[in-house]
């Protein structure tokens, strides 16, 4: 069986996932042009609970953050999403999004009259 683990230098920090996580939450919410205490209230968590999560200093358990990202209008697996490509990005790593909607086919004719399909 195949390992896909790759060595990691001693000299590397990697990020606090509560850290990375409260900073998605925090900028879904912004972005929504909402309070801390509106959506707190929506994801029935304490205003000082989620402003801890947001700031990384609370770790929430995933039954938080599942009605923290339903009070925003996303789904835990767009959060962990999310999570992913900015720890990949960080790494210099290529992430493909499997869920975005395929890109159209298009026909383009070979030199030897067999057609080959392009993604557009």
């Amino acid at each position: 069986m195949t390992s896909h683990l790759t060595a990691v230098p001693a000299t590397h920090v990697e990020p606090l996932l509560r850290r990375l996580v409260g900073a998605i939450l925090r900028s879904r919410r912004e972005e929504q042009g909402r309070t801390l205490r509106d959506v707190a209230t929506d994801a029935r968590v304490s205003l000082a609970y989620l402003s801890e999560v947001e700031r990384g200093r609370k770790e929430a358990s995933s039954e938080v953050l599942v009605a923290i990202c339903r009070a925003l209008g996303m789904r835990l697996v767009d959060l962990v999403g999310a999570a992913h490509a900015q720890l990949a990005e960080a790494e210099g790593r290529i992430v493909v999004d499997l869920t975005a909607a395929p890109a159209p086919l298009v026909r383009a004719e070979q030199a030897a009259g067999t057609a080959l399909l392009l993604a557009a």
